[in-house]
């Protein structure tokens, strides 16, 4: 069933305009009685229907809401290092198709890709572009948030003030299976760009509170890692 975001509406009856009221009219050809499902970006869903439509706008009346049953039980927040190439948008992409709940792009002693202010302003948008997308895509009635650039130090400090934060270290540390036995609803995991972390940076995060993990023997792809350890929390809290 198709899916529309809005704000969290005031009454039983929503227009849509501009990009997805075409989508419905010149694109789904949704005629009048058709149903949709409409979701605030903030949990709830709303089971509705097209009612009136002329091409440029659509009417939808919502006959119900109901808190979505797509979003994990548990809030993962992803530090990820700048990686080079487009490879921040596969990560994007498929973080969100798994359940990510936000992620924060971070500039780290070993991170090759470093834009300037202007284009970093231009990645951002189109970063969150491609969450939405994927929100839709996949049913989420949560758009994931992707923040500002953050250095180290921020990245750290947010990170270690978290209910568990998971410093993903290629070095060794703690099993991620032994890291997630004591339950929490708020996790936050930082993965390093291609040429991972400095031993001062794995220090600095075990001194913000932060706990070094390892994913194993193997050492991972920078892209690899993020969805390995996210498909990892999710199976062992029970969200698959």
């Amino acid at each position: 069933m198709p899916r529309f975001y809005i704000d969290p509406p005031a009454g039983d009856f929503v227009t849509l305009t501009g990009e997805d009221a075409r989508h419905i009219c010149r694109s789904l050809r949704m005629a009048v009685g058709e149903a949709l499902t409409l979701c605030d970006g903030a949990g709830i869903d709303y089971n509705g229907v097209l009612r009136q439509t002329d091409g440029q706008i659509a009417t939808v009346e919502i006959l119900s809401r109901q808190p979505s049953q797509t979003e994990p039980t548990v809030s993962i927040r992803l530090f990820q290092a700048l990686p080079k190439g487009d490879k921040m948008e596969w990560i994007i992409q498929k973080a969100v198709e798994l359940g990510i709940s936000e992620v924060v792009p971070v500039l780290t002693e070993r991170c090759i890709s470093r834009p300037d202010e202007k284009s970093m302003e231009k990645k951002l948008l189109r970063w969150q572009k491609i969450a939405v997308e994927a929100a839709k895509q996949c049913g989420r009635s949560r758009i994931p948030t992707v923040c500002p650039l953050m250095s180290f130090s921020q990245a750290v400090q947010a990170l270690g003030s978290m209910e568990k934060g998971l410093f993903l270290y290629e070095k060794g540390g703690l099993p991620l299976k032994k890291a997630l036995c004591a339950p929490a609803a708020q996790i936050g995991i930082f993965v390093g760009a291609e040429g991972g972390f400095s031993s001062e940076e794995a220090h600095l995060a075990q001194e913000a509170g932060a706990t070094c993990t390892s994913l194993g023997n193997r050492i991972l792809r920078c892209e690899t890692a993020p969805l390995a350890a996210l498909s990892a929390i999710l199976y062992e809290t029970d969200n698959f």
